[in-house]
């Protein structure tokens, strides 16, 4: 099976799992949850429960600002609230000599066989991670992890405020010949313009959530573009163009 048709096959089965949640909702009376859920997913949950005409639902993932959320879905007797959902916010302490990324905590939980839908944001800063999972893993996760990777670590239930900022960003500028997306994709990884456009034939770059299904797609301001195994990255200006009538792209990417 081809990827794309893999990433169709896995929407679909999501879609189903989303229509579950909201009928049982509906049957039983009782919240329902799913997730946590990346922005991709939260964009396919808000069409559905649009087209299903259902309105009494929330993301939650913790704290104001997250990027993956749990989906709510609440019976009509229910208003709902932040603190229904089962969320748990786990602190990690280390020493602030030592260097750890978002990738390294989150490569640390997966290796221990927990399910990255069970795993919300990690906010890091020097010596201190907080990060958000599903109630269900917490006491696992407590138990288990004393490492990531090489650094000894101490972790807790709850954290202190304010929260760290989150992962952050690189930001990068450069210019292209034009805004097609195999241009783009070459620009922001260091790819030749045929290796790029192998890569989005293979289905390996998404553009605003959505697999990328030709070379020659605009990229517009605004636009969030992946490539698998190199990173997450925001498109915030287009332009001007250069005396040399090349364009000029300033963005930022996820750390």
């Amino acid at each position: 099976m081809s990827d794309k048709h893999s990433v169709k096959s896995a929407q679909v089965i999501f879609l189903a799992r989303v229509q579950d949640a909201v009928n049982l909702c509906e049957k039983r009376h009782k919240p329902q949850f799913i997730g946590f859920l990346d922005e991709k997913e939260q964009l396919y949950t808000e069409k559905l429960t649009s087209q299903m005409g259902f309105k009494n639902y929330m993301f939650w993932g913790g704290h104001a600002s997250s990027e993956r959320v749990v989906f709510g879905a609440f019976p009509d007797y229910i208003e709902p609230s932040e603190n229904l959902f089962p969320i748990q916010i786990i602190t990690a302490t280390f020493r602030t000599c030592d260097k750890l990324s978002h990738r390294d905590f989150l490569g640390a939980l997966l290796s221990l066989g927990i399910e990255r839908e069970t795993l919300g944001d990690f906010l890091i800063e020097d010596g201190r991670c907080v990060f958000f999972v599903r109630e269900e893993i917490s006491q696992f996760i407590l138990m288990q992890v004393k490492k990531i990777g090489r650094v000894g670590v101490t972790l807790k239930e709850g954290a202190d405020y304010p929260l760290p900022m989150g992962r952050g960003f690189t930001e990068f500028s450069f210019v292209v010949a034009s805004p097609r997306l195999d241009c783009v994709t070459a620009a922001l990884v260091g790819y030749s313009r045929e290796k790029s456009g192998a890569a989005i034939k293979a289905g390996l770059v998404t553009q605003n959530y959505q697999v990328a299904v030709s070379t020659s797609q605009k990229v517009e301001a605004g636009d969030k573009i992946s490539i698998r195994g190199k990173g997450k990255f925001v498109l915030d200006r287009i332009g001007p163009m250069t005396k040399k009538g090349r364009l000029s792209i300033f963005g930022r990417k996820y750390k």
